[in-house]
């Protein structure tokens, strides 16, 4: 065991601390899931605040199954550069809606118990959420040259991607007032400042240069086509809330789409090859 004057052994180890976090975050993202993308015309009585319309609710559904799927690979993971990419955008999102609350508290249902569900949940997870990732940061290990590795232009693209959704996450959370002009669904504020929280996890993206072991990848990238083919879905179901006419309806669109089926190209892509390496040499 390490002491105070001892660095500890980067042995790539979960540590119990992550798991029991990520446990304990899992139920509430999937109750929250099966409130919003059921039922999104009826978060007045079941949900922390009324949303509307219903694409924000959905989308935001969309993420916490994502954001579930995520934690329950991060608690059952045996390494820890697996899920590691995932804790700083979870974090930023999860500060990001804390003070969106706090920034609009008069919008929420004070009397619901979902409401003190989710100000607990926003005002302690993100302390939760960066105290594990910098105790655990410690454990990281160094690249192996037998790994497989993400091509670098790609880990480039991915990373410009991710500097893309920052850049959207910034517009819609500072300049909430100019987002709703122009955004190609109705938000207040409110919900620009949370759809800007949630375009913040696109910062995943930024360390894909900095890590190319495409076991580092493999559980984020699920986690991201994951909330994209739901995002989409839910723009299918409430098509008729998104303006036709707006550019950005089929940009968005666009975007979204052509970043799911990029995601699925590379995942089978890189899983064939990581199938041939792990194939055995014939004998001579």
């Amino acid at each position: 065991m390490a002491t105070r004057w001892q660095r500890p052994e980067r042995d790539d180890r979960v540590l119990p601390a992550t798991r029991w976090v990520s446990i304990a975050i899992i139920p509430f993202l999937v109750v929250a899931f099966a409130v919003l993308v059921p039922w999104p015309t009826d978060t007045g009585r079941l949900f922390a605040w009324d949303i509307e319309p219903t694409l924000t609710p959905m989308i935001l559904g969309s993420v916490y199954l994502g954001g579930a799927y995520f934690f329950l690979r991060a608690a059952r993971a045996q390494r820890w550069h697996t899920v590691k990419g995932g804790f700083i955008p979870v974090g930023t999102f999860a500060t990001l809606m804390g003070i969106a609350t706090i920034a609009h508290w008069d919008k929420f249902l004070h009397s619901k118990p979902a409401f003190w569900l989710w100000a607990g949940l926003y005002f302690t997870t993100p302390l939760l959420i960066f105290w594990v990732w910098s105790i655990n940061r410690r454990r990281n290990a160094p690249v192996a040259d037998s790994e497989l590795l993400v091509p670098a232009g790609t880990s480039r693209i991915i990373a410009i991607a991710g500097g893309m959704s920052l850049l959207t996450s910034a517009f819609l959370f500072l300049a909430p007032g100019a987002a709703a002009d122009i955004w190609p669904w109705a938000v207040t504020p409110l919900t620009s400042q949370v759809l800007g929280a949630i375009f913040a996890l696109g910062i995943a993206g930024l360390g894909a240069p900095l890590d190319r072991r495409w076991t580092s990848a493999r559980t984020l990238l699920q986690v991201a086509a994951l909330m994209l083919a739901l995002s989409i879905v839910a723009g299918v179901r409430a098509s008729s809330e998104l303006d036709p006419g707006n550019p950005l309806t089929w940009l968005l669109t666009a975007g979204f789409a052509a970043v799911l089926a990029a995601i699925i190209v590379l995942y089978v892509r890189m899983q064939g090859r990581q199938a041939r390496a792990a194939e055995p040499v014939p004998q001579g």
